[in-house]
């Protein structure tokens, strides 16, 4: 894709090839590709994504302060593909959320690290300028749809451009009615209002530690390198059973197969030996196993992982393994519950964002009549590892109670309502107080 792009848009890759290099392995440790010497079967980035993904929207609640059908039906579309786009950007550093506009509303795509390509981006990693491509075929032939969109100062620009695919290579332009797929697209539109590249980024919060840019990192990429050792720990625990099978050597004779082909004992289990008159017989051969030393170094590798990338005791290792002080517990549930809401943080980040995109789009086509603000996206995590609802609000009721605070900022809190001048105090008398 990146070859094609820069044929014919004359726009490279901005993406270091170290940083290019890191990707593909990360979603080569997501998608199971196996190494000479390791064994991929555990798919730890598999578990690690998928335990995470579910933590965070283990308590997810969204609501939206505008009644409006286009922005309700933009945010329920959002809510269908969050779980997907968390974990691919969990698993490539980054994913970008697609607004498509249909007949029936706005939906959403997640396009994954690999789907994309940044050609420029700011100071702050955020893109500035993305290629993408479609594999397309018609007419016995296979073309390949590009597009480049670019942020500019009054709005967003998508250009276009249909090719044929000659093997491995980009062959010649084509129109973009070529295809009846492609009969509703022009080669260069002009979106005033739409910030950015009309995609909202969902990136992973940890500092770039591949390259040091602006591109956002895979949330395991700090224990690539004990997710290798872990996969050839288990490669060799798992040669280990199959080397210390039980054999039995016996004479080629006992062996030797009949008319059809068979043999008369298990070759699995019987190795034959050359009829030296020395050998003739039956030996068994059955070592002892040393499965417990590459389990124990196992458990020292999720460990390990656990405290690299923030995790608490047990959620990748057997915690019952080790023996752990009280401050040990709570500060390994310090780090995890910090790591859920810093995630819980980025995905509210994108969501505002790709709201704020459905509402420029729906205004631009005539859909959306009003003045979308972010601060209408009311999204409730639920309770954390150390944040206890129940408890806060508890003390809530009770410093209520002793006439230490106003019962409309208690119901603000718990409902997550704007609490900001009298009016919004009297709206919540008027809904929640008798």
């Amino acid at each position: 894709m990146q070859s094609f792009l820069e044929q014919a848009f004359g726009k490279s890759d901005v993406t270091t090839p170290k940083m290019r290099a890191a990707q593909r392995e990360w979603l080569e440790l997501y998608y199971g590709a196996a190494r000479p010497g390791e064994d991929p079967a555990a798919r730890l980035p598999v578990v690690l994504v998928g335990k995470l993904s579910r933590t965070v929207f283990a308590e997810y609640e969204s609501s939206l302060d505008d009644p409006d059908p286009w922005m309700q039906g933009a945010l329920a579309a959002l809510d269908s593909v969050r779980g997907t786009a968390m974990q691919y950007a969990m698993a490539g550093g980054e994913c970008l959320l697609k607004p498509v506009l249909k007949p029936g509303g706005p939906a959403f795509v997640p396009l994954r690290r690999d789907c994309y390509v940044p050609l420029a981006r700011d100071s702050a990693g955020a893109l500035q300028a993305v290629g993408s491509m479609e594999l397309l075929t018609g007419n016995g032939r296979r073309y390949a749809l590009l597009e480049r969109r670019c942020a500019g100062a009054e709005g967003l620009t998508i250009e276009t451009r249909l090719f044929e695919v000659n093997g491995q290579t980009l062959g010649r332009s084509v129109p973009l009615n070529t295809l009846p797929a492609c009969e509703g697209l022009v080669p260069e539109l002009v979106l005033p209002g739409v910030p950015g590249v009309g995609l909202a980024a969902l990136r992973m919060p940890l500092v770039n530690c591949v390259d040091g840019s602006g591109e956002a990192v895979s949330l395991y990429a700090p224990a690539v390198g004990l997710i290798r050792a872990l996969a050839r720990c288990d490669a060799q625990l798992e040669a280990e059973f199959r080397n210390g099978a039980s054999r039995v050597f016996a004479s080629e004779d006992l062996l030797r197969t009949d008319a059809s082909g068979r043999r008369g004992l298990r070759d699995d289990l019987f190795v034959g030996l050359p009829d030296d008159p020395a050998n003739v017989g039956v030996t068994v051969y059955s070592p002892a196993l040393r499965e417990q030393s590459y389990l124990n170094r196992k458990q020292d590798i999720l460990r390990s992982i656990e405290n690299l990338l923030g995790l608490k005791r047990g959620l990748l290792s057997e915690a019952a393994d080790t023996e752990r002080t009280a401050a040990e517990i709570a500060a390994t549930g310090a780090d995890y519950d910090l790591t859920i809401r810093e995630l819980q943080r980025t995905w509210e980040a994108a969501a505002r964002q790709a709201m704020a995109l459905c509402a420029a789009l729906g205004r631009l086509y005539g859909q959306y009549g009003g003045t979308f603000d972010p601060r209408a996206l009311t999204i409730d995590w639920g309770n954390g590892v150390l944040y206890d609802r129940a408890r806060l609000w508890e003390e809530q009721r009770q410093m209520v109670a002793d006439g230490l605070l106003r019962p409309e900022l208690a119901l603000a809190w718990y409902f997550s309502l704007p609490h900001d001048g009298e009016d919004a105090l009297a709206a919540i008398r008027q809904k929640y107080m008798p």
